[in-house]
């Protein structure tokens, strides 16, 4: 299976093995999408209002994979500040986070979140997500003209 848009997907992931174990998946899924990580809500906001000068000269993410607990500024406070920001708010935000708590997940929603994934503990069950998330926001959507 391979990706039909090259375009960046911006993971933040403060969790290294959780980090390595999407990278290994994805890889194995033959995703050819250059993966940008941050791993603070800090690193997010720099990285993104750096008005397309990024560090590695990757364009904007097509895709954004966002842990809810993340060390200095919060998943969900950038989850709020990106979806009220007319630069941004058109780029998809998937939560990735370990939380199934309603609560978070109707926070998250409310706020304008795409789509909400729990980390699943099981390997095998991960992988299904993983795959559910390619198949979907790598393959088969089609994201608005970027402005």
């Amino acid at each position: 299976m391979t990706t039909k848009l090259n375009e960046p997907l911006l993971v933040v992931e403060d969790s290294n093995e959780d980090f390595r174990m999407l990278q290994r998946l994805m890889r194995r899924m033959a995703v050819q999408n250059p993966i940008h990580r941050c791993t603070s809500g800090d690193e997010v906001l720099d990285y993104l209002y750096q008005e397309g000068k990024n560090p590695d000269g990757s364009s904007r993410p097509s895709v954004i994979l966002l842990d809810l607990n993340l060390p200095g500024i919060d998943g969900r406070d950038i989850l709020e500040q990106l979806k009220q920001d007319q630069s941004f708010k058109e780029i998809p935000i998937v939560i990735f986070t370990t939380s199934s708590n309603p609560k978070d997940i109707e926070f998250c929603y409310q706020k304008g979140a795409n789509g909400y994934l729990v980390k699943p503990m099981d390997v095998q069950e991960l992988q299904k997500t993983i795959q559910a998330f390619v198949d979907y926001w790598l393959e088969v959507n089609v994201p608005p003209a970027s402005g």
